[in-house]
């Protein structure tokens, strides 16, 4: 007998009310069902009887194209209504995180875009747990619940094997945390050894830790600020004059909370250093270069101007002699807002460990880049310079609205044609 707190029960509860308010959004035939899944697993049985009825309801619903949103406690689970159709699930989740002060609507264009490209490939979930002024409370806490809502997407969908996680500005450092949480070392780890070596030697392991359970695949950031926001012009609209900058770490707890004191590096709970500081290696508890090490790819988008939040060298990871010079940025017809980009070798990795070994003067973000870059990256340079939307680069970047950020969609495709399945 099927539970009344059921998925199916409370799918075919919502038909009713979906078919009265059912509406196509975009013209390939983009479908919310209005149904409200709990975190519990989806049983296949009971998802064929909802397919069947949502046939009844809707007619067919199979086509090539036509996207499935299931709205559930946790976020947006975003599919293809033929994916679903037949026997064999999508097997690789990704999942979207919004920035401070978001919402999972921040990613709707871009999980769309996903879903329409890769429709047999991929199960997209929009991050819900930490929206609006949630995003106040800090990075360790926003981490734990993300970490909480991967671990109820992964039992609700028991047919992935692989996981990818894009997230936006603050979110990419709540994902940092998440994934930390989240990762279980492979087997010869644990037996081996009770820690890891995090020297530039041991970068090349074998892909057999998890996350979630997951075999993990991409790690994706747009506009995040890895080094944090103090300071070195990492936050631009305060022009870089040392006085606004120093005055904003000591303010900045007052307007966005516990995440404030992270992002300037002003906490110190416990007497511990910053937390972003910890986050640039492993701990007892939390493995945070081990998790990032552990995905096949790791990338950073930047916006290279006028974005006003998040400065081009947090952004990217790199400091500020080595940001790529004016006259080297490139022209891509396909991607016009895509302006360089760098994919970082272990080989240089070797070099830039080799050219900084006898360097006294390390601050803090010196040392949060050098535990950064323990792990290559891939890094993709953005300009909206002649776009009548660079105001708003922060939000262009990713999509945020496509009426007002549709300038992005080149930087977004580029994401998803070069997204490793």
């Amino acid at each position: 007998m099927i539970s009344v707190n059921s998925p199916l029960a409370i799918a075919v509860s919502g038909i009713a009310t979906a078919k009265s308010s059912l509406n196509p959004i975009r013209p390939c035939g983009y479908r919310n069902l209005g149904f409200r899944f709990s975190s519990q697993r989806v049983d296949l049985k009971e998802m064929e009887l909802v397919r069947k009825v949502s046939r009844g309801c809707f007619g067919d619903l199979s086509g090539k194209g036509r996207m499935v949103e299931v709205e559930t406690v946790d976020g947006k689970d975003v599919f293809d209504a033929a994916a679903a159709e037949s026997k064999l699930f999508p097997e690789h989740l990704v999942i979207m995180v919004n920035g401070i002060v978001g919402s999972s609507a921040d990613w709707k264009y871009a999980a769309e875009q996903f879903v329409k490209k890769l429709p047999d490939k991929v199960i997209v979930h929009r991050s819900e747990c930490n929206y609006s002024t949630l995003t106040f409370n800090g990075v360790d806490l926003m981490g734990e619940r993300l970490a909480d809502e991967v671990l109820a997407v992964v039992k609700r969908w028991p047919g992935v094997r692989k996981i990818s996680f894009v997230a936006h500005s603050l979110g990419g450092l709540v994902a940092r945390y998440a994934i930390a949480r989240l990762y279980e070392p492979s087997p010869k780890m644990e037996s081996s050894s009770h820690s890891v070596n995090h020297s530039v030697q041991s970068l090349e392991q074998p892909y057999e830790e998890r996350i979630a359970g997951l075999e993990p695949m991409n790690f994706i950031t747009f506009a995040t600020p890895h080094l944090g926001s103090r300071g070195h012009k990492q936050l631009p609209f305060l022009c870089g004059l040392p006085f606004l900058e120093k005055r904003a770490s000591l303010t900045a707890h007052w307007i966005v909370g516990k995440s404030g004191k992270h992002l300037f590096l002003t906490d110190s709970d416990d007497g511990k250093p910053p937390l972003l500081l910890q986050m640039v290696n492993d701990s007892d508890d939390l493995k945070f270069i081990s998790a990032l090490r552990s995905f096949k790819r790791r990338v950073a988008y930047a916006n290279a101007n006028y974005d006003h939040v998040v400065g081009w060298g947090t952004s990217s990871i790199r400091r500020q002699d080595e940001l790529p010079k004016i006259n080297h940025l490139l022209k891509d017809e396909k991607y016009p807002h895509i302006v360089y980009i760098e994919r970082e070798t272990t080989e240089d990795l070797h070099y830039k460990a080799s050219s900084i070994a006898g360097n006294q003067t390390t601050d803090i973000e010196e040392e949060m880049i050098q535990g950064l870059t323990q792990v290559p990256w891939e890094r993709v340079d953005v300009s909206f310079h002649k776009s009548k939307q660079r105001y708003v680069a922060h939000n262009t970047i990713q999509v945020k609205s496509y009426w007002l950020n549709s300038d992005g969609a080149d930087v977004v495709f580029h994401m998803i044609d070069n997204f490793l399945l």
